[in-house]
């Protein structure tokens, strides 16, 4: 299952590249080299770490049992446990096979139907990939986010940068149903909110997708939301429109315009190169026949959270999963990762 050696080989491989005399001469190829090679150096690095704990475990066991030492067997039964998630761990690695799954990716959240509870509920959802992606070691960065006129936020894109980062989020496409006591309700009646999330991976820059300026038409306007260093003071943000798609894209997290629109262009870039993707594989028209109406009947996924916890409960349609009790804490402990034999990596509860 892991080829140890052929990714040394490739490791030192890439290793001879870099020591080329004309490798820095183009620097963006040479980034992304540099990235291949870092990954391969985390991964040959686990893998040693793994070999390395395994023969301190069997030391420790084999100590336990000439010495009938007990806390020799309690360290061993600790590392033992720790070793089991780090395989586990790996193993999903290796599921993850997808040509862009060790990718960045992209990662965006738009309320749909419910006003202010649909609002409230798209933060909802991006508190939980946030505190997720800082579970995980993934690096955020926030390119643009849209506040609700009352609560929560109409949409927030933000990138996620780490090993497998596309890999373990992209199954979180699709629209997500809340169905909750509303605390705006002054009556205290159930209501169902729908907000929709995407996922696109970051593609490198070695992969041509070409795009016609002719194409785009560039807005500029002054940045929303906290002030300072007059980021709300000067036309900052950039919104770009891809005529021939339609895709809409907008940064406003840098105090530069021109750092704004090449962030945007990433992020259009990405959801361009998805478009092709699916054109290619045939499953439907265009990217935008992939995004359902953010409304009921078209939930990836549901949480139900009504007045008695005991009756919470979570339900996954594109695993058929159910399972009873709702997150605890849906902005801290939120939810654990769990793997399936097919390959698809959903959320349920922590508890």
């Amino acid at each position: 299952m892991f080829d140890l050696d052929g990714m040394e080989k490739d490791h030192a491989g890439l290793g001879s590249k870099m020591e080329s005399a004309d490798f820095w001469s183009d620097p963006e190829k040479a980034a992304i080299v540099n990235r291949k090679q870092k990954r391969l150096a985390e991964k040959i690095e686990r893998f040693k770490k793994l070999e390395s704990d395994l023969d301190d475990a069997e030391v420790h066991l084999d100590l336990a049992e000439e010495e009938n030492d007990e806390s020799e067997a309690e360290e061993a039964a600790r590392q033992i446990d720790e070793l089991s998630v780090l395989v586990s761990k790996l193993k999903l690695e290796q599921i993850l096979s997808g040509e862009h799954d060790e990718n960045n990716c992209f990662l965006s959240i738009n309320a749909g139907a419910g006003g202010t509870e649909a609002q409230d509920w798209a933060q909802m959802l991006s508190r939980m990939y946030l505190r997720y992606c800082e579970r995980m070691g993934f690096e955020v960065e926030l390119f643009d986010e849209q506040p609700g006129e009352e609560a929560g936020i109409k949409s927030i894109t933000f990138s996620v940068s780490g090993t497998y980062a596309y890999g373990y989020l992209k199954a979180e496409k699709g629209v997500h149903r809340l169905v909750r006591i509303s605390p705006y309700d002054a009556n205290k009646r159930r209501h169902t909110s729908f907000a929709a999330v995407f996922v696109m991976p970051e593609i490198e820059e070695d992969i041509n997708v070409e795009i016609n300026p002719d194409d785009l038409r560039i807005d500029t306007y002054r940045a929303s939301g906290h002030g300072g260093q007059k980021v709300n003071k000067t036309s900052s943000a950039v919104r770009i429109t891809h005529h021939p798609s339609g895709v809409v894209v907008q940064c406003q997290n840098e105090r530069s315009q021109h750092k704004n629109k090449a962030q945007a262009m990433k992020v259009l870039k990405a959801r361009l190169y998805e478009i092709e993707q699916t054109k290619q594989k045939q499953k439907m028209e265009g990217f935008a026949a992939d995004k359902k109406d953010i409304e009921w009947g078209s939930q990836i996924r549901s949480y139900v959270l009504p007045a008695l916890p005991t009756r919470q409960r979570f339900e996954d349609r594109t695993r058929d999963r159910k399972c009873a009790g709702g997150p605890g804490r849906r902005h801290s402990r939120l939810y654990r990762k769990l793997s399936s034999p097919s390959g698809k990596v959903v959320f349920h509860d922590g508890r």
